[in-house]
C-alpha cells in the first residue's frame, strides 16, 4: 500500500524507516515527539542539549529517538517502566521542560482491528486477515497523524530534575568472567570485583 499525505514528511520517513513500518504506536510517538520540540523551540540533539523521559518502550519510543536525538548511546534518554504514552522533554540549555500525554481513547481501536491482533499474536491468522490487519493498522495511523494535537494530548509544563550527564568511565576485567566492565559498575564480593551479572551467579 502506498504511502500518501500525511505520511510523505521526509522525518516521518525516518521514523519509519528506522522502526521498520507504520503503525499507531510509531504515529502516536511521532506527533508527541515533534509537539514536546515545538513547544522547547529546540533543535535536535547532537549530543545531551536535550533530555528526553519515556515511560513506554512501545513504537513510539522509536520516533523520539529519532526527532529529539535523545538516544540509549548518549545517555539523554530515560526509561521508566510505566505502560503509559508520555512523553516528558527538558533542554539543559534553559531548563524549561514539557510533559505531552495521550489523552484516554486517543489511541483505542475497534474491535475488529483488536481480534486480528490477538490472532496475528498468536500465529493463527489467515493471508486474508493479515492484509486486513495491516488496512486497519494502517487506517489508524493516518487517523492519529490527522488529529489536531488538542485531540490527542494533554500539554502541561514540567519540572522534573535534570539526569546527571553520561559518565564516561574506564573498564576494568571483571575477576570471574574476565569480561571489561566500567568500574563503577564493579561490586565487590567475596574479596574479588565481579560485575553485575557474575556477582549474582549468572556470569561464566
Amino acid at each position: 500500500m502506498e504511502l500518501s499525505d500525511p505520511f510523505k514528511a521526509e522525518d516521518f520517513k525516518k521514523c519509519a524507516d528506522f522502526h521498520g513500518h507504520v503503525c499507531p504506536g510509531l504515529a502516536i510517538g511521532y506527533r508527541s515527539s515533534k509537539k514536546a520540540m515545538d513547544w522547547l523551540r529546540e533543535n535536535r540533539a547532537d549530543d545531551e542539549e536535550v533530555v528526553a523521559i519515556i515511560e513506554t518502550n512501545a513504537c513510539g519510543a522509536d520516533a523520539v529517538q529519532v526527532l529529539t536525538g535523545c538516544t540509549f548511546g548518549k545517555g539523554n534518554l530515560i526509561f521508566k517502566d510505566y505502560g503509559k504514552h508520555v512523553l516528558t522533554l527538558i533542554s539543559r540549555k534553559t531548563g524549561d521542560g514539557v510533559r505531552v500525554s495521550l489523552k484516554n481513547d486517543a489511541l483505542a481501536i475497534g474491535e475488529e482491528h483488536q481480534q486480528l491482533m490477538g490472532k496475528i499474536r498468536k500465529g493463527d491468522a489467515t493471508d486474508a486477515e493479515k492484509e486486513r490487519f495491516k488496512e486497519l493498522h494502517w487506517r489508524r495511523s493516518r487517523e492519529i497523524m490527522e488529529k489536531t494535537e488538542e485531540a490527542l494530548f494533554d500539554v502541561r509544563e514540567a519540572h522534573e530534575a535534570l539526569p546527571p550527564k553520561a559518565k564516561v568511565e574506564p573498564s576494568k576485567p571483571c575477576d570471574r568472567c574476565g569480561e571489561p566492565t566500567m568500574s563503577t559498575k564493579l561490586i565487590a564480593q567475596d574479596g574479588m570485583m565481579l560485575c553485575r551479572e557474575c556477582s549474582k551467579g549468572q556470569g561464566a
